[in-house]
């Protein structure tokens, strides 16, 4: 019984080792930048709407697993095909020759198959929810996979990807109330402006490889200190959204408390990182940006709770 048992501990095994390889592929550590907005942008949709029922009903709950689904979902497939497209590229820079594609870890028409997938849960939620988000999940697609391709013609490329991850809370907003309003907007425009800010600090450690293979991005197009300037300059529109966003929804001392530790992160993400020491650049964009959108959604939510 102990060997044939063997057979099945090393599928097991392997399936697990799979798995872990895909969520490395799609870096779902990452998650943690989007997935804190869409928690607000959904419960500011549920308070508006669901005021009166219990987030523990079934349909407050379906309503929550069908916009996680489209968080996780949609950031899979985006992750996923950036992974496949940039395959080559990936290839020749040393810094991301040990990605799962190019070191043949996962196969690369294995990860078009994942984002095909991934795409088809996505709409497949959407559709689920409402015919609103129906319509617009195409729309929000062609933006998230697109941005993939950016990198080869625009320095712009950083505000791609920063819309692409803005639709979060808009998105789980229209996805309980069916309708747009500003207060998510203004939370979709401060991650706009902050993920684009971070990014731009990410992208100066590839500088010379950009320039080498023709790839754009604003640390190719203006240097590594005035691209630096430029992140900066998002960020305090990002803190500016913040400030707007709370007077306008009268938010109370909760949010506030969120808003000056993440606007705090964004100044010391800036005070560890120059145009000639990047060695902190991991701390900057994982660690302090990943801390500020959890601590914020948190003080957010519990802001909302309490004013309910």
């Amino acid at each position: 019984m102990g060997s044939d048992q063997k057979p099945y501990a090393a599928i097991n095994e392997n399936n697990m080792k799979q798995i872990k390889h895909y969520f490395s592929l799609i870096k779902f550590s990452h998650t943690i930048f989007a997935l804190p907005f869409a928690l607000i942008g959904f419960f500011l949709g549920y308070q508006k709407t669901h005021i009166d029922q219990p987030f523990s009903s079934h349909k407050a709950l379906t309503q929550f697993l069908l916009v996680m689904g489209c968080m996780v979902s949609a950031r899979s497939a985006a992750m996923a095909f950036n992974r496949y497209l940039d395959k080559e590229f990936d290839a020749r820079n040393p810094r991301t020759a040990i990605r799962e594609i190019p070191s043949g870890i996962i196969q690369a028409n294995h990860a078009l198959v994942f984002t095909i997938l991934s795409s088809l849960v996505f709409v497949v939620c959407c559709w689920a929810i409402n015919l609103l988000c129906f319509y617009l999940s195409f729309v929000a697609l062609f933006v998230i996979l697109f941005y993939s391709y950016t990198k080869r013609f625009t320095a712009l490329c950083h505000l791609v990807l920063g819309l692409g991850l803005s639709l979060a809370p808009i998105g789980a907003y229209l996805a309980m109330t069916g309708a747009f309003h500003l207060v998510p907007l203004l939370f979709s425009l401060l991650v706009l402006c902050w993920v684009s800010g971070f990014d731009i600090m990410y992208a100066m450690q590839d500088e010379d490889f950009d320039k080498a293979n023709q790839l754009h991005s604003i640390p190719v197009a203006l240097g590594k200190e005035r691209a630096l300037r430029v992140s900066e300059w998002l960020h305090v529109l990002a803190a500016l959204a913040v400030i707007v966003a709370g007077i306008y929804g009268s938010f109370g001392l909760y949010y506030w408390i969120g808003s000056v530790l993440f606007v705090g992160m964004l100044f010391y993400q800036h005070s560890i990182v120059s145009p000639s020491d990047l060695s902190k650049i991991n701390i900057a964009f994982m660690t302090s940006n990943g801390i500020a959108s959890v601590v914020f959604s948190i003080f957010v939510l519990t802001d909302l709770i309490c004013n309910q």
